[in-house]
């Protein structure tokens, strides 16, 4: 995927039609939102070594232990910075952390905009870490999404609570609804009370949590933890792929579990009552065998996603003994 073909893939940009497409058929069922959004971003490991990482003009391997497999180096006392260095192996790839007290580590800077509906992924963008890099990425792709009528909302983090970053986003039609980064040495915000005031500002900051979900999903099932590719362009294409991924396998599936015949049969109140069928000797039903209080959090979990819930029955659906002879 990855050598042989690896150029029509660039070329077809096939990552970004597949996720277009699935977009279309969650847009076709009325799963996806025009008006309500979040951004976030996350640091993409690159898949390069510290040792990789040598000075631009000296791109020598620096002295090791003479182990021929894997030699042990010694940094300690050299200053490395992605001015002067560069990493051998992936160029594409920075110097970057988290925050304040966390290593450091060769990585690239994956953002997304996600759809405050359902959590479906609607546009990705990769470039290299920088301290205006996330919120340049989200302003660009604000920018290329499709003009609506109505005037867009975009949830964010408090490091996005910029001048810069509000100006840009009220410049693509679209409303920023950014956490207020305000604390002891801080005492003003990009975002007044104009905007803070209203009921669907709240609401921004409780759905783009739901962003969370996306980057974890991809980091533990979808490969994005350390993506192989030791390319800008190719990890783009793996993010992108991996949101498609997301949107098919795990949101729309999610949503759709509310019309499978076989879903979670309880009494009318999750509080009182037993799931069980009087013909099942006591026993809960087969397809589920988890307590009235796990399912009650199953269901608050739904609500939690603004979706109904799946359906309630007072039988167990499926039981053997109400099944014909």
């Amino acid at each position: 995927m990855f050598t042989k073909n690896r150029d029509r893939l660039l070329e077809g940009n096939i990552a970004e039609a597949f996720l277009q497409e699935v977009l279309k058929a969650a847009e076709q069922r009325g799963l996806l939102s025009h008006d309500y959004f979040t951004v976030d971003g996350t640091l993409l490991e690159a898949w390069a070594s510290q040792k990789s990482f040598r000075p631009k003009d000296d791109p020598t391997p620096p002295p090791s232990d003479g182990d021929p497999k894997n030699p042990t180096v010694n940094f300690r006392g050299e200053t490395r910075s992605n001015v002067t260095h560069e990493s051998v192996t992936d160029p594409d790839a920075r110097l970057a952390r988290k925050s304040h007290g966390t290593a450091s580590a060769l990585a690239h800077l994956g953002s997304v905009i996600m759809d405050n509906r359902h959590g479906l992924i609607v546009a990705t963008d990769v470039r290299a870490p920088g301290y205006e890099a996330e919120r340049d990425a989200a302003v660009e792709m604000l920018a290329t999404m499709e003009p609506t009528t109505r005037r867009r909302t975009i949830g964010a983090d408090k490091g996005y609570d910029t001048p810069a970053f509000v100006a840009g986003v009220r410049a693509c039609h679209t409303t920023p609804h950014v956490a207020q980064n305000i604390h002891a040495t801080k005492s003003t915000s990009a975002v007044d009370d104009r905007t803070t005031r209203h009921a669907g500002y709240a609401i921004s900051q409780v759905k783009r949590n739901l962003v969370e979900e996306g980057f974890g999903w991809g980091k533990t099932i979808g490969g994005l933890h350390a993506p192989r590719p030791y390319a800008r362009i190719l990890v783009f294409l793996v993010l992108t792929q991996e949101s498609r991924r997301h949107n098919q396998f795990f949101r729309i599936l999610l949503v759709m579990r509310q019309n499978l015949p076989y879903v979670i049969e309880s009494p009318t109140s999750l509080g009182e009552g037993s799931a069980r069928c009087s013909g099942c000797y006591g026993r809960p039903d087969r397809y589920s065998r988890r307590s009235l209080r796990d399912r009650a959090g199953d269901r608050a979990r739904w609500h939690g996603y603004g979706l109904p819930g799946p359906r309630f029955t007072s039988r167990v659906q499926g039981c053997r003994k109400d099944a014909a002879p």
